[in-house]
């Protein structure tokens, strides 16, 4: 009986599993199929090449997509280094029990849960009236050019946003080295230092590489921490410096769904502009799968 009633069990949470995972599967099907069917007119080559017009109703997106992708790439560049010295820290020197490690840790959870909205309040009071308008005072005698909304300044806004989620990833990879790989390596001679660089960080690269693309899957399509701190509805050109402001996909399919005088006539622009950001997304995932497939292969 209790056999039985153990493959009655079993069974059951078994059906509940692949129940769960197909409706999954199909919830991503149907908004998938909803976005491209209601794009795909308006979807072409001219629409991601070609600049916006007549009142963001014709042309296309093509600074809303190059600013996307510098956006993310300085983004990247910003969190992933400080995220994995920060892991690296708290996993090979930090003690368990430390103070300092125990306060880091409750940091980073306490991050993780902030609304993206107070991320973006953060930007504009820290970097942009703090930071900025300092370095405006000291180094341009007042002039306006760094105290103002930018790519810089958002772009370390979302690494912020992102900066817990590269750090749990990355910890996590570095606990699965294994410790008798640490000690065979200080056992030859080699310093703390030397095995981190020569033992840890190659053991943990495709962990650094989840991080990264945990990071740039929801930078990419986070919003609210750039309303204030960068992007722009409209520019005529691409930003060419860090002090410029810059179009974005997300804002922009924000502001038409918005704040447009006919919400109904911008439904196709919002619906192309959504399928080529979950295809930006999807490139840049794509990029960092093969990439830590390799690295793994060329570890073992």
């Amino acid at each position: 009986m209790k056999i039985s009633k153990i493959k009655i069990t079993g069974g059951i949470f078994t059906a509940i599993t692949a129940i769960s995972a197909v409706l999954i599967i199909a919830i991503i099907i149907i908004l998938l199929v909803v976005i491209i069917i209601g794009g795909k007119n308006t979807f072409s080559w001219e629409f991601l090449t070609a600049f916006p017009s007549d009142g963001m109703m014709k042309g296309g997106i093509f600074p809303a997509i190059y600013g996307t992708a510098l956006l993310v790439l300085i983004m990247s560049v910003a969190a992933v280094p400080f995220g994995t010295i920060t892991a690296i820290y708290l996993t090979e020197y930090a003690r368990e029990k430390s103070i300092l490690a125990q306060t880091i840790r409750f940091a980073v959870r306490t991050l993780a849960t902030v609304p993206s909205i107070i991320f973006g309040l953060f930007g504009l009071g820290f970097f942009i009236k703090f930071v900025g308008s300092g370095m405006d005072d000291v180094f341009l005698g007042g002039e306006l050019k760094w105290g103002q909304p930018n790519i810089l300044w958002a772009s370390l806004t979302m690494a912020l946003l992102t900066l817990p989620v590269v750090i749990v990833s990355v910890e996590e990879a570095i606990r699965t080295v294994p410790r008798e790989l640490r000690e065979a390596s200080l056992a030859l001679g080699a310093t703390k230092w030397e095995t981190i660089k020569r033992i840890v960080i190659p053991g943990a690269r495709s962990g650094i590489l989840t991080g990264t693309i945990l990071a740039v899957s929801r930078g990419a399509g986070e919003v609210a921490p750039i309303l204030f701190t960068g992007a722009a509805y409209y520019l005529a050109t691409l930003p060419v410096s860090l002090s410029d402001q810059f179009m974005n996909l997300g804002y922009h399919i924000y502001i038409m769904a918005t704040q447009s005088a006919n919400v109904d006539e911008t439904l196709p622009i919002q619906f192309a502009t959504t399928l080529v950001l979950l295809m930006l997304t999807f490139m840049l995932n794509f990029v960092a799968v093969i990439i830590r497939a390799r690295l793994r292969r060329r570890v073992k």
